[in-house]
């Protein structure tokens, strides 16, 4: 009789020594970062109540969550009439009460409603932690992989946005990885308009720069000569773009 050769399951995956203290130096360099930058650490547990979780995600996210069966004899309070349907999705709600988390931000957001009598805000946090999908695997993809979120709440400043961004930079920066970081809102172009002193073309200059890399910065510089930009309006746009 063949023993049965030890396994785990799909989707997830072994770190060895040489791994664990790789990940470990990117880790701690991002948590530097943070710190630096005047973000807290903070930590949840692997579960949350289901009523956290569910309805979060959509639909779609919420056949995704691992749920996770009540202690004991968990059919033991289940409604018969469901049994016999055969149905898990109507079933779930008597043999579940909770689940793994799927990413860190709802239980940050469960975290702040509980406490919020004890934050200062606006609340700068990060977390670090793994989260669990029940995804099909696939390369790349896995069902339980790291987040390392940082957010801030109590705050509409974009003064924190463009902080994130700079936290982004210095992480690749101080890991020697080179990148571009390449941002997308329309409040930068609104801003812009600004910068550049004119506020009755906004629609104009956003349609055209949407065309750079369409028609390439010579192009861009072409249309909005025709659209009446001055040549000082133009050199501040391409010095942005």
């Amino acid at each position: 009789m063949s023993k049965q050769k030890p396994s785990i399951p799909s989707g997830t995956r072994d770190f060895g020594p040489a791994e664990v203290a790789k990940r470990n130096y990117i880790i701690n360099t991002i948590r530097s970062v943070y710190e630096l930058y005047g973000y807290q650490p903070l930590e949840t547990p692997v579960m949350e109540n289901l009523s956290t979780l569910m309805g979060k995600y959509g639909a779609e996210g919420d056949k995704l969550l691992f749920k996770i069966l009540n202690s004991g004899d968990y059919l033991k309070d289940a409604d018969e009439g469901l049994l016999k349907e055969r149905n898990s999705n109507k079933l779930l709600t008597s043999i579940s009460e909770k689940g793994l988390r799927y990413d860190l931000t709802v239980p940050f957001a469960r975290y702040v409603v509980m406490h919020q009598n004890e934050i200062t805000f606006p609340f700068k946090r990060y977390q670090m932690q793994p989260v669990w999908r029940a995804d099909r695997p696939q390369k790349g993809r896995y069902r339980e992989f790291y987040q390392c979120d940082a957010d801030v709440i109590g705050s509409n400043s974009l003064l924190y946005d463009a902080e994130l961004v700079m936290i982004i930079c210095d992480v690749y920066e101080r890991l020697k990885i080179n990148t571009t970081i390449k941002l997308n809102n329309r409040k930068i172009l609104d801003g812009l308009n600004e910068y550049i002193g004119e506020t009755e073309k906004n629609n104009s200059l956003i349609t055209i720069i949407d065309k750079t890399d369409k028609i390439g910065i010579e192009g861009v510089e072409k249309e909005l000569t025709e659209n009446r930009f001055s040549s000082e309006q133009i050199e501040k746009i391409k010095s942005i773009i």
